[in-house]
Order: structure tokens, then sequence, then C-alpha cells
């Protein structure tokens, strides 16, 4: 069952317009959030973010007690053990081109199964850049072609991720992560001005880890003591091979991590 602009319906009827802006333009922004037995984690920082996103796009603000509502309705029909949630906001139905018409916006939450994601990992770094000067730089939106592309690319390499610097060949994030590094004893991450997006988790290691944010060369991935990555869905990941370099994981800091993110996440569904 997915709930589309006010009510829940069967996924087979479950419909948008083919004019939505979301589809024709990708005007739209969206969450994901893990579900696990019918509780979902950080749902106020999601939605928080969805609201930032939102704007960065000019788009009204979304209201969050119905999406909470949606999302209630939602894992209560779709009962699993673990789930992504999927919580997509657009501009709504809009004429064939950029121009937005002033019609509602759509509202449509989503619920998937998904697997828990092992300890360790490969990732492949791509060619294409982040642009950390775009309009829609560190913004969640569903014009997600890049990632597309750039994930393909990592998955033919044997990867489950792929790493991308910016225009300023520093390294930014993958395409659904993002990226930690430990260099001497120090755990560091991209800054937000990279042009990476604002993870939930990312924010959570941080306050949880005492990691700093610093500007990386990408080439950091080559020399780098240990590296990991983090996302809603697979929390800590350590990376045990980066292209054809071979890295012992997780390592001992990544293994702090991991431990203090799964004893703090298991405190409150709210941090």
């Amino acid at each position: 069952m997915i709930w589309v602009n006010g009510s829940l319906v069967d996924d087979t009827a479950a419909a948008v317009s083919v004019l939505d802006h979301g589809l024709t333009t990708g005007d739209g922004v969206f969450e994901t959030v893990k579900a696990v037995d019918g509780s979902v984690f950080a749902l106020t920082r999601h939605l928080d973010r969805l609201t930032r996103s939102a704007r960065g796009l000019g788009l009204a603000d979304p209201d969050h007690d119905q999406v909470r509502t949606a999302v209630t309705q939602v894992l209560h029909a779709n009962p699993m053990p673990l789930g992504r949630l999927r919580i997509t906001y657009t501009g709504g139905v809009s004429p064939l081109g950029s121009e937005r018409s002033g019609a509602p916006t759509t509202l449509v939450v989503a619920l998937g199964t998904a697997n828990p994601r092992p300890d360790t990992t490969a990732v492949r770094t791509v060619p294409w850049r982040r642009n950390e000067h775009s309009a829609v730089a560190g913004l969640k939106t569903t014009s997600y072609a890049e990632n597309v592309v750039a994930l393909a690319a990592a998955h033919q390499a044997g990867a489950s991720e792929a790493l991308l610097a910016n225009t300023a060949g520093q390294l930014c994030e993958g395409t659904g992560s993002n990226v930690f590094v430990v260099l001497d004893g120090r755990l560091l991450t991209p800054p937000l001005h990279s042009g990476c997006l604002a993870g939930i988790t990312r924010q959570l290691v941080i306050d949880w880890t005492g990691a700093e944010e610093a500007d990386l060369p990408f080439d950091v991935l080559t020399h780098a003591d240990e590296i990991f990555l983090t996302s809603t869905l697979r929390d800590v990941q350590a990376v045990s091979r980066v292209d054809d370099r071979e890295l012992p994981a997780p390592g001992p800091v990544t293994l702090k991590a991991m431990a203090q993110f799964a004893e703090r996440s298991a405190m409150t569904l709210e941090p």
C-alpha cells in the first residue's frame, strides 16, 4: 500500500500524472528513512532536511503533520522487519517545460523491503564531478540521473558504491552516501561546502565520534588508513577496497565508530 496525495492505495493502482513536474523535469525532493519493525529512525531530522531541500527548489514547505500521518499509515499497512521508507515531494502538475503552473504539490510515501548491509564493501572512483557551485548542490532532489550512471559504473566494476570528487578535485561523496577517512588517527569527512549532501547519518557520526570536517584531495583515497561510508541504510560501513587498492577493514577507528553509532542509535528513535 502506498500513500498518494491523501489516501492509501494498492501499489498496482498508485499513480501520479504524467505531467507531474517531478517526472518531466526532476522538480522534486525526497527522503529515505530507515524503518525497523514498524518504527522509523530520525524522522524529524529527515523532515527538516526535506523542508530545506524544498525551500532550495522554491517549493512550498511540506506539511510535516501530513507526512507523519502518511508515514504512520504506510508503516501500519506494510509490516516488515527492515524497510526503506521513501517520502517524495514534487512540484505537481505543470506545463511541459521548466516553469511551474502553481498547481498543488504532489506527496507520495512508499515502503519497500531492505536487506541488512554487510559490514564491509568495495567502492569505485568515477571520473564525473560533483558541481559544488550548482543551484541544487547539497539538496536531496529527485534529479538523480548522474547518480544512476555513476552507480551503474561501480556495479560493473564489482563495487557497491561510486565515489566522486567535486570540480575543485576534492573528495566529495558517494552516489547515496557520505565518506569518512582516517589519516594518522584523525577521523575526517568532507565539509558541506564541498557539495556533498548533509547526510543524517553523517551528522550523527560527527556528533557521536568527534569526527572533523576537512577539505580533502580526491587522492586521499589512495593512502587513507581507513575509509568508511555512512547512509540511512548503511549506518557505518567499512570500505575494504577502493578500485584495486585493498584495505584491512574494518579498522580500529571504523570499528569504534560502528559501535558508537549502534549504541547511540539504539537509545532513541529521534536522536
